[in-house]
């Protein structure tokens, strides 16, 4: 036995309390009437019912496949009758139901037809790879990832190392120490079925110095085989993935990263007896060795239970005693969730049940103010800084959090079970995390949702594009079929009425609607032209060289009416009809504004080339607009002039966000454009001439800045804070004398220290600060 090994930075040493159920052998408990499987006992998608109510199964059967490639086939524990298929109990602190499948037992235990495979040195890896999927196999250990998916790891990686994990650190438990004393060789069988699969350099198995009995069953079953076995230093959590690697290795797993980063692949020693039984026997995994143990039972003990058996049948089982249970823990004390009910199912990922009683385990005192000790960071295995990471799950701070490495703790909860304050630290990890994975869900939905949207619009483009160019092509069929003089004849009478409807404008004389007719008609030019000179570039005919040249007349005929119209209107008006005029400028100049926004809304980022004619005109018009405006207010209102400068200031600041936009657009399409780096240099430019100008305005436009109003939502005296403080300090000396064994004497006056610091918070919290 090599006893070459390294460690790992913290860890702690709390009570193992392991020796209360390995006085006997593993157990089997009666055959429960119902046994209830979740579709849920493993990562990944659920597994896919494919079994109906009322249809009888056989031991070992499948009774759901997997749901995708991270998934697990699930099977049914004994023969009998599938009586639901629904929501039903699951062993989660939240008390919710779970989709699951119900089988009514029916006492004969009768098996399906089994196919072993006791030659699997001739199949290929691929095939004992779909063998263990089949088999429902998921890791033991307590984070159930599905085993096969996980081995396939090593077509993408250089794997060099096998690992197999049976440290088994955290209190109370001994399912896997239990395993290893009475199954060495069918552990031992596991390893050689991984080692034809992956083909490893080397491997290398780990187990805690405190489980002597084990570690002489492994070693005797290993023999000859080229597997090293290294008894390790019993401290928690070095049965951690990352933590035991580094232990066996001295190499660490990057931060992100995954064992296979490095070349290595950690497995449970349970989820290795499973393969054995799942290629050497060809059964699935429908059952598991769990501990039974805590105060509250008369008769602690391990177990090889069905999957699916309620676990109050289990400690009843064991002797449980529901007078003395406070508290039901699935897991170990450290790592382990407090169940709600008896009635949830045992799963995949059950390695213990702790019943604990109240004086065993007894409720963590409030939680008091971080005290800044470091006494968490000193402990911590993956060389975190817990008290950063509470105080950032505190404010929500996502991205200080991912800064700090908060994925990278692996929730051992040895922060907390130092920490003088009892703040539950692992709580608000969790908690965190879970924020986290679900703002990067709406971000990835948003994104996706982002996709699909420029998609459909790309393929709206292309749709349009294609009906552009179908219908130039019948234009030009029909245009090469048709005389040229009847093109001629047919687009002058157009261009003529045209100018015969200006002139008739003219004559009508100063009225409002004339002047909007005329805008509607310069208008109506101006697309007509931008639409004969798009089919001019495209079909250079004669025939429309000449429709161009009098739809160009047209329009600068109409343009230049509208011009004298609008020069007309807007006259210096009379002195009382000073108001009346300017209120109308206002209106008309809001109008062109929100038509701008409308259009910009509606064109969208990327606008054809007729709509940018069309919001430049617009723009255009906002910009006549205003200062006309700025016209009719400096004629308009000369005795106040405080009352002018302010509205000049804004108008100024009005103008200047304009400006800005218009030139922040050019910016964006010169960059779809694809324009070179000189042409972008200038257009940036002007941008921050631009934003100069910009928060020229805003300082120069008489705004106030708000008013911020700070208030203490939750004051205290400084007297009761003082109290706090002491109360703090006391507490973590009293701890820390405990742990390092002080004297009565010390401990003695820790105590009354600590009484007295209760006596003055008391006493403070009835002052009002």
């Amino acid at each position: 036995m090599n006893a070459q090994v390294w460690s790992f930075p913290g860890g702690i040493h709390p009570p193992e309390n392991k020796r209360q159920s390995t006085a006997t052998p593993i157990q089997r408990p009666p055959l429960p009437r119902l046994l209830v499987l979740p579709l849920q006992q493993h990562i990944g998608a659920p597994a896919l019912p494919c079994v109906e109510v009322g249809q009888r199964v056989l031991k070992g059967q499948m009774i759901a496949e997997p749901g995708s490639a991270i998934s697990a086939a699930l099977h049914a524990p004994t023969s009998g009758t599938v009586v639901a298929l629904g929501e039903q109990p699951y062993p989660h602190a939240s008390g919710l139901t779970a989709p699951a499948i119900v089988i009514d037992s029916d006492g004969q235990d009768e098996w399906a037809e089994l196919a072993p495979c006791p030659e699997y040195a001739s199949l290929s890896a691929v095939e004992l790879l779909e063998r263990i999927r089949h088999a429902g196999i998921a890791g033991l250990g307590g984070a159930g990832f599905p085993t096969a998916a996980k081995l396939a790891t090593r077509p993408q990686d250089d794997l060099h190392t096998l690992v197999i994990n049976g440290a088994e650190c955290e209190p109370y438990i001994s399912a896997d120490d239990l395993l290893m004393r009475e199954r060495a060789a069918e552990l031992v069988q596991g390893i050689d079925i991984l080692v034809h699969i992956l083909q490893p350099e080397q491997v290398l198995i780990g187990i805690e110095d405190n489980k002597p009995e084990a570690l002489a069953a492994v070693q005797a079953a290993i023999g000859e085989r080229n597997v090293t076995l290294r008894a390790i230093p019993t401290k928690y959590p070095s049965g951690g993935e990352r933590q035991l690697i580094q232990v066996l290795s001295g190499r660490e797993v990057p931060s992100g990263g995954l064992p296979a980063d490095i070349g290595m692949l950690c497995v449970n020693v349970g989820t290795t007896v499973a393969v054995a039984d799942a290629v050497l026997r060809g059964r699935p995994l429908i059952s598991r060795i769990a501990t039974l143990t805590g105060a509250a039972l008369e008769r602690p003990c391990n177990v090889e239970a069905l999957l699916g058996t309620p676990v109050g049948e289990l400690l009843d089982f064991a002797g449980l005693d529901r007078s003395k249970l406070d508290r039901l823990i699935l897991g170990g004390p450290l790592m382990g969730i407090s169940l709600p009910s008896l009635d949830v199912p045992l799963i995949k990922t059950s390695n213990c049940l702790l019943a604990a009683s109240a004086t065993e385990l007894p409720p963590a005192p409030p939680a008091m103010p971080c005290i800044r000790c470091g006494d968490c960071a000193q402990v911590c295995p993956a060389s975190l800084l817990p008290q950063q990471l509470h105080y950032f799950a505190l404010g929500a701070q996502h991205e200080q959090l991912q800064a700090h490495n908060l994925f990278d703790c692996i929730e051992c909860g040895a922060c907390a079970y130092v920490c003088p304050s009892s703040i539950p630290l692992v709580q608000y990890y969790r908690a965190a995390k879970a924020d986290i994975r679900e703002l990067q869900q709406r971000q990835l939905k948003a994104e996706q949702s982002r996709l699909r949207f420029e998609q459909r619009q790309d393929r709206l483009r292309r749709e349009e594009e294609q009906r552009t160019v179908d219908r130039l092509a019948r234009q030009e069929r029909v245009a090469r079929a048709q005389e040229s003089e009847a093109k001629v004849e047919a687009t002058v009478p157009a261009a003529q009425s045209v100018i015969e409807r200006v002139k008739a404008e003219k004559a009508v004389g100063n009225a409002p609607d004339r002047l909007k007719r005329l805008k509607i008609e310069a208008s109506m030019a101006q697309v007509a032209l931008k639409k004969a000179e798009k089919q001019l570039a495209s079909h250079d005919t004669e025939q429309l060289r000449a429709q161009v040249v009098e739809l160009r007349e047209a329009a600068g005929q109409v343009k230049a009416a509208l011009a004298a119209a609008e020069a007309e209107s807007h006259t210096a008006p009379a002195p009382l009809d000073n108001e009346a005029t300017l209120k109308k400028a206002r209106i008309d100049a809001a109008m062109a504004r929100a038509q701008v926004k409308k259009s910009e809304k509606a064109f969208g980022e990327s606008p054809t080339d007729e709509q940018r004619a069309t919001l430049a005109s617009l723009r255009e018009d906002v910009e006549r607009i205003e200062r006309q405006l700025n016209e009719l207010q400096g004629t308009a209102m000369p005795t106040e002039p405080k009352a002018t400068q302010a509205v000049d200031g804004i108008l100024a600041l009005r103008q200047a966000k304009l400006v800005y936009i218009a030139q922040r657009d050019a910016l964006r399409q010169a960059e779809r454009d694809g324009a070179s780096e000189e042409e972008l240099g200038a257009v940036r430019q002007a941008l921050a001439a631009a934003e100069a100008a910009l928060h020229a305005a805003e300082d120069a436009s008489g705004k106030a800045p708000p008013d911020l109003v700070r208030t203490d939502k939750h004051p205290m005296s400084a007297t009761l804070r003082a109290a706090r403080t002491e109360l703090a300090y006391a507490r973590a000396d009293l701890k820390k004398l405990e742990r390092e064994g002080a004297g009565n004497a010390a401990l003695d006056t820790a105590r009354a220290r600590l009484q007295a610091a209760e006596r003055a918070v008391a006493d403070a919290s009835g002052e009002t600060p």
